[in-house]
């Protein structure tokens, strides 16, 4: 099976769409999870409401540098742990120092 790593991961389907859209251009294979979730906001765990976008990882440096190039801010997470929210920047949870996740999926 083929790996992916997770380069994004928030809310908003429409700006999701538009950041899958402009690597897609550059020939950057990309994969939308979590699109069919997003009809249970206010039903799901908010852990789960979430949509993110998943690349190969040779394709992760090219990737991060064509979305840094375009300025693109990068989407709040959501820490496992103790459930704070975080700059999309940011690799730690500023609250507990937890990694950000990319284990659910």
């Amino acid at each position: 099976m083929e790996q992916r790593k997770v380069l994004l991961t928030g809310g908003n389907l429409l700006q999701a769409h538009t950041w899958k859209g402009l690597l897609e251009t550059s020939g950057i294979d990309v994969d939308l999870r979590g699109e069919a979730l997003m009809g249970g906001v206010g039903e799901l765990p908010v852990d789960m409401q979430t949509v993110e976008l998943w690349i190969d990882p040779e394709q992760l440096n090219a990737a991060q540098t064509l979305l840094a190039s375009l300025d693109v801010e990068q989407p709040q997470w959501q820490c496992v742990q103790c459930h704070e929210q975080n700059e999309g920047s940011f690799e730690l949870c500023w609250q507990c120092s937890s990694p950000r996740s990319e284990s659910h999926n």
